[in-house]
């Protein structure tokens, strides 16, 4: 009966926080979740709540997106957490927004999800990224995955 209401061994759980992860263009940061009255808010056995933030560290880029993913256990498919902070509604027709974010990136302010719920059955969370830039003239994409090792 208490392995119903427990997480599961592999369930993704951050011990520690923040954990950041970095490639030689980006600086990716899971921390804790902003609290407040109007943000969700954790409930045990279903999710957690975590906080995003990613820097461009390396070269000026054209157009950024985002996207977050998380696993389902015995499973090859990975479900999309989101893909535009609360802060700036998007949609991904619209390319306008994906230039904005390049703009906001190069001007040293970082692209932010203050909030975001994360399954407990999940096992790694993934973030996307994927951008251009005036030397490659063609999109680049790196993936971060956070897992419990």
């Amino acid at each position: 009966m208490l392995s119903l209401f427990s997480t599961p061994a592999d369930a993704l759980t951050f011990e520690k926080l923040p954990i950041v992860k970095k490639s030689d263009q980006w600086s990716v940061q899971v921390g804790e979740a902003k609290k407040g009255k109007d943000l969700v808010k954790p409930v045990k056995g279903k999710f957690n709540t975590y906080s995003l933030k990613i820097d461009k560290i390396g070269e000026d880029v054209d157009s950024v997106k985002v996207n977050l993913y998380r696993n389902e256990p015995n499973s090859n498919t990975r479900y999309s957490l989101v893909s535009c902070p609360p802060s700036a509604p998007c949609s991904k027709e619209d390319p306008k927004w994906a230039i904005n974010l390049a703009r906001q990136l190069n001007d040293g302010n970082p692209y932010r999800f203050s909030n975001f719920l994360l399954a407990e059955k999940a096992t790694e969370l993934e973030v996307e990224i994927v951008w251009t830039d005036n030397n490659q003239g063609r999109p680049m994409k790196e993936t971060f995955t956070f897992t419990n090792q």
